[in-house]
C-alpha cells in the first residue's frame, strides 16, 4: 500500500491500518523513518506496531514473507510539511518501493488520506528555520546535510487546537485505488525507463485519489 503522507503521519496512520485490520482482516507492516527509532519510548510503541525499519533489506525480507506491506514515498520530506504543501506528493528522486515490487513482483495499490491536513497550520517550516542564524550555522558546519538532510529534517512549527499543538478533531477520509500488478515488469527492476512508467502511474492514481476525496470532503461538510 502506498500513500500520501500528511503533516506529522501519526494519527491516519493507526486509523487506516486499524480499520483496514478490522474491514479487511489485513495486517500491515510499516516501513517506518529511521527517526522514529532514535526516541526512546516512542520507538517501542512503533515497533509494537509491526513497522520495521524503513530500508531496502527490511523491505525484501517482508516481501519474501508476502506481508502487507505500507510505504509512504515522499517519507520525513512528506511529513515535515512546508507552508501550502498540503496534499502535495512529495516523493523526489525515490524509486526504491517501485524497484523492490517489480523485483518481488509485488502488487501496488495507492491509498489517499485527506482530512488529516486540515487539522493544523503551519506556521514555520524548516526552509523557514534555515535562514534563521542558527539555521545559516548548521549550514556552514555541515551539520545540517549530515544530520539533517540539507535542513529538511527540522518538523514544523503548528497551531492546531486553538492556541496549541495539538491536532483540531477532522472527519478523516480514506480511498483505495486499483491495484498495479507489476508482474509484467519482472526482470526489468534495473530499467529505469521501467521504474519511471510505474512509480508515475502510481502517483498519478494517488494524486486522482487525494482530489476525489477532497471534493468529497467538501460536499459532506456542507
Amino acid at each position: 500500500f502506498v500513500g500520501n503522507h500528511s503533516v506529522f503521519g501519526v494519527l491516519d496512520v493507526m486509523l487506516f491500518a486499524d480499520g483496514l485490520y478490522r474491514q479487511r482482516g489485513i495486517v500491515l507492516r510499516s516501513l517506518a523513518d529511521r527517526n522514529h527509532f532514535k526516541v526512546p519510548v516512542w520507538r517501542d510503541f512503533v515497533l509494537q506496531t509491526g513497522a520495521v525499519l524503513g530500508n531496502r533489506a527490511n523491505c525484501a525480507a517482508l516481501m519474501r514473507r508476502g506481508a502487507h506491506i505500507l510505504v509512504f514515498p515522499g517519507g520525513a520530506r512528506e511529513v515535515f510539511k512546508h507552508k501550502g504543501e498540503a496534499y502535495r506528493l512529495i516523493w523526489k528522486e525515490r524509486y526504491g518501493f517501485v524497484k523492490l515490487a517489480i523485483e518481488h513482483g509485488y502488487t501496488i495499490t495507492p491509498y489517499a488520506t485527506v482530512g488529516a491536513e486540515e487539522a493544523f497550520d503551519v506556521l514555520l517550516d524548516s526552509g523557514d528555520y534555515m535562514k534563521t542564524p542558527v539555521g545559516r550555522v548548521l549550514k556552514a558546519t555541515g551539520i545540517a546535510d549530515r544530520y539533517l538532510r540539507g535542513g529538511e529534517e527540522f518538523p514544523p512549527l503548528v497551531r492546531g487546537l486553538g492556541l496549541t499543538m495539538l491536532p483540531r478533531p477532522e472527519k478523516l477520509y480514506f480511498s483505495i485505488g486499483n491495484p498495479l500488478d507489476t508482474a509484467r515488469y519482472q526482470g526489468r527492476e534495473g530499467n529505469s525507463a521501467t521504474l519511471d512508467r510505474v512509480r508515475s502511474r502510481v502517483g498519478q492514481s494517488l494524486v486522482r485519489l487525494i482530489a476525489e476525496l477532497r471534493e468529497y470532503r467538501a460536499r459532506d461538510m456542507e
